[in-house]
């Protein structure tokens, strides 16, 4: 197992001027590290790796593995809707220091679930890292079903985990039963279901929430990977007004706003995102304050 527990989707800052602020970066890694997260994910969906370039990419993954320095493992985004890009990120990846690497799965060109099986092939292939798939329908347009996880766990040994942001309990369910016993190991990647996926068999939480809240949101992992689900659902009870405000807009315009309000960054990101509409931001904030994330 690659890593249970936390790991955060990191959000990249930008500068007014809409280059990457490392400065911030580098109060966001350590803000991460002092509040107890068990892994970090680079240049993943929340990162906006669509608007970044090859040297960006490249300059942040060598950035973030050297303030890292070791503590936990770094994850690195990969993923393209082509095959032969994300080979090259995956290389890019394993070249400048990444322990593994995470692959959404093709968008817009809608692949077979025998291509997505291809898709992830090639990406095992790339490089000697172990691979995370992850599967966002309602971001990509396709969906790895249950059948087709259960093929890439018998097929592709490399491949170590899944993101699962389906959004459909019965399906998540039924792929947990289908590759329970397997090497492929269950990720929770939607904040709101944390509780149900871990009690299903997940080893962990891939983040946006705990790019604000590291802390708060490792207790609720953390109890539900010890088997404490009492305290795990009060936990997620108390943060769910916190996660619908995160993807009231298009993620990872709240992040990027919720961490500017902590001071970590500024309120900026790349168009075709825009930034946080005023009244969401407002509410967003008397949330944060309710948590005590604000004082």
């Amino acid at each position: 197992m690659l890593f249970q527990g936390l790991a955060t989707a990191l959000i990249t800052p930008f500068r007014k001027d809409g280059s990457v602020d490392f400065d911030a970066y580098e109060r966001l890694l350590n803000y991460q590290l002092e509040n107890g997260v068990d892994a970090l994910l680079v240049l993943g969906t929340t990162g906006e790796p669509p608007t970044l370039s090859d040297d960006e990419k490249e300059e942040i993954i060598r950035f973030a593995v050297k303030v890292i320095g070791g503590r936990v493992p770094v994850l690195v985004g990969a993923g393209s809707n082509s095959t032969y890009n994300m080979v090259q990120a995956c290389r890019r990846g394993a070249k400048y220091g990444a322990d593994a690497l995470l692959v959404v799965t093709p968008y817009y060109n809608k692949c077979t679930q025998d291509g997505l099986i291809e898709h992830y092939r090639a990406a095992c292939e790339a490089t000697d890292l172990p691979v995370i798939a992850y599967n966002v329908p309602g971001r990509t347009g396709v969906n790895i079903k249950p059948e087709t996880a259960a093929r890439m766990a018998e097929k592709l040994p490399k491949l170590v985990g899944l993101k699962e942001a389906c959004g459909n309990m019965s399906q998540i369910l039924e792929t947990a039963r289908l590759i329970q016993g397997s090497a492929l190991t269950l990720y929770s990647g939607d904040d709101g279901l944390c509780l149900p996926i871990m009690a299903a068999g997940g080893k962990g939480l891939i983040s946006v929430a705990s790019n604000p809240a590291p802390r708060i949101t490792g207790e609720l992992v953390r109890a539900c990977l010890a088997g404490d689900y009492e305290k795990g659902r009060q936990l997620q009870f108390m943060l769910q007004p916190l996660f619908d405000a995160l993807f009231c807009e298009v993620n990872p315009i709240p992040a990027k706003k919720a961490c500017a309000l902590l001071g970590i960054c500024e309120d900026e990101v790349r168009l075709p995102l825009t930034r946080m509409t005023e009244g969401n931001a407002q509410k967003l904030e008397g949330i944060m304050r309710d948590l005590q994330l604000l004082r």
